[in-house]
């Protein structure tokens, strides 16, 4: 199959497809919370897997199976999400603060659950969905966001600090602003405008939003009128964030392992990481970076020539770099393909290639 869309979470995987097929969805990994689906043992149809250990098929309780196309899927730390063309968004997975955007059920067993929520909340067709540690993120055509979880670190930004659990759109800085992209991955989040202006809200204990306020907990999305040109799209760690401009430019702030050193553990406004360690050289001025994405506590880059650039944590060797230490500066991963995108996770790494051959 010809996977379109890859999400790692907390120790699992997801992979779709945009095949008109029966299967879309592919889940391995950790399956405690049912976080991808319910797979039957081979010893007793009624009893399921923990683990899964390899890709295997996720049903989705689809109206048109054979018509309805899988645009995207989201790992949370026991949640999931699918977004499908034209029939909304599927949650699965732990629902104990509503990130899966149902009612809470006191008491609810996770573990083995069949149950794949439909979501339809939205007014408008959802276009991207975001999962964060245990809270969701919608985004949909018209740039409105919707977001419901966990909000005890103002993550959901809906202005209190409850639990959310049924998605309810944000206001604050971002009200009436259309929304290009979203993102969030621990309890921090961002948001791109259609003009390439940048917002958080979220937890801030590791300086992510201090350059508009000198509070931990943000609410509301704030706007953070940072000086480096047009944000083209960001991504959301545990306590690292990181945005690529219209030229290119990779700018990284927060706390942990940034890129540019062992010396640069913080920074409150965005560093620029040099272009030349993207491979951007007086004799090659034309390479420069296309994507970004992070984990936990790890970056990864994709240049325009389809190069892997990785750094951060090396979590159990995540990096993929062949060694297991960590890497202060973006290293080249040996990769026998032109790189498409990659997710990364809290210690593993998945990267979708397109083959030399």
């Amino acid at each position: 199959m010809k996977i379109s869309s890859t999400a790692c979470g907390y120790g699992f995987t997801l992979l779709s497809s945009r095949t008109t097929d029966i299967t879309k969805v592919w889940g391995m990994g950790l399956n405690k919370d049912s976080q991808i689906g319910f797979h039957p043992s081979r010893k007793d149809r009624a009893k399921g897997y923990e683990y899964v250990l390899e890709p295997s098929p996720v049903p989705l309780p689809l109206d048109k199976p054979q018509q309805t196309r899988v645009m995207q899927v989201s790992c949370g730390r026991a949640h999931s999400l699918v977004l499908t063309d034209t029939e909304g968004v599927f949650s699965m997975g732990n629902n104990s603060y509503g990130q899966c955007g149902r009612k809470v059920v006191e008491g609810e067993i996770y573990s083995e659950s069949k149950l794949i929520y439909r979501l339809q909340e939205f007014e408008n067709r959802v276009v991207q969905v975001a999962c964060g540690q245990d809270h969701s993120l919608f985004r949909t055509e018209k740039g409105e966001v919707y977001s419901c979880g966990w909000g005890v670190d103002g993550q959901t930004g809906l202005g209190h600090y409850d639990i959310a659990s049924t998605p309810a759109k944000l206001g604050g800085d971002i009200s009436g602003v259309p929304i290009a992209q979203v993102a969030t991955y621990g309890d921090c989040c961002l948001a791109v405008s259609e003009d390439g202006d940048l917002f958080g809200w979220g937890n801030s204990e590791y300086l992510q939003l201090a350059a508009v306020t000198e509070l931990t907990q943000v609410n509301v999305p704030r706007h953070l009128p940072f000086k480096v040109g047009r944000v083209k799209e960001v991504c959301c760690g545990g306590t690292i964030n990181a945005l690529l401009n219209e030229e290119g430019h990779v700018f990284v702030w927060g706390y942990g392992i940034l890129g540019k050193g062992p010396k640069l553990s913080e920074a409150a406004t965005p560093e620029m990481i040099p272009p030349v360690l993207f491979g951007s050289l007086g004799f090659s001025p034309d390479i420069c970076v296309a994507r970004i994405r992070c984990g936990l506590s790890q970056f990864a880059a994709i240049t325009n020539r389809g190069e892997l650039f990785v750094w951060g944590k090396n979590v159990r060797g995540c990096l993929g770099i062949g060694r297991m230490e960590d890497q202060y500066f973006p290293w080249r991963v040996t990769v026998p393909g032109e790189v498409v995108d990659v997710a990364c996770g809290v210690d593993h790494m998945v990267t979708r290639v397109k083959s030399f051959i």
